[in-house]
């Protein structure tokens, strides 16, 4: 016995095209993911970071601002347990002396977290895919992005990477694969246009 006519099976069909076609339009992927954390020009905030050491009971914690411009780079200001003040951009990493900033030789694993830091921030996806595979889950507003390493070099530093947000990122967590692992919040984020003549002054210095 037939359940469906023929003109009933083809409507089915047709709406259960429709249906696919529909979810897919409205997946959330690399490439919005990427747009929509370009999207602001300045954003600012505060970070608490926890860094889990096997030979340590408890984490290291330390906390402070941040100011993230778009393309130019981020302002990281930390505030405890000392206070320190940090510029991460193409450039590399600098830091604040009494002279000015001095760049800094920091090379290996704490060179590479303060890179990849930087690309997820500036939702720069096409830099971490060619380090990464990437995979993505969520909507625009509560989304989850794991980063898995692809070469050997960053396999041995990272068992993988996970960053969570919607906006903007909020929580990035790295899992080394000597068991160690650092988990960073930003919260109180802001989101504004332009940036304080003292932050343009930072980051073009």
């Amino acid at each position: 016995m037939r359940l469906f006519n023929r003109p009933a099976w083809r409507m089915l069909v047709a709406l259960g095209l429709l249906l696919a076609v529909t979810a897919r339009a409205n997946a959330f992927d690399l490439l919005q993911l990427s747009l929509q954390l370009r999207e602001p020009t300045v954003v600012r905030g505060a970070f608490t970071q926890e860094k889990y050491l096997r030979a340590l009971p408890q984490p290291l914690v330390s906390a402070g601002t941040f100011v993230l411009a778009g393309d130019s780079g981020l302002l990281w200001f930390l505030q405890d347990p000392v206070q320190q003040d940090y510029r991460i951009s193409a450039a590399g990493i600098a830091q604040r002396t009494p002279s000015g900033w001095k760049q800094s030789s920091q090379q290996g694993p704490a060179a590479r977290q303060n890179e990849l830091f930087l690309a997820v921030l500036q939702g720069d996806t096409e830099a971490l895919q060619r380090d990464f595979d990437l995979q993505l889950s969520g909507t625009a507003q509560a989304w989850a992005l794991t980063l898995t390493p692809r070469s050997r070099l960053l396999a041995q530093i990272f068992s993988s990477i996970l960053i969570q947000g919607g906006a903007t990122a909020e929580r990035i967590e790295l899992r080394e694969t000597q068991g160690d692992s650092t988990r960073l919040l930003l919260t109180d984020i802001q989101i504004d246009d332009q940036l304080s003549p003292s932050e343009h002054h930072d980051l073009a210095d």
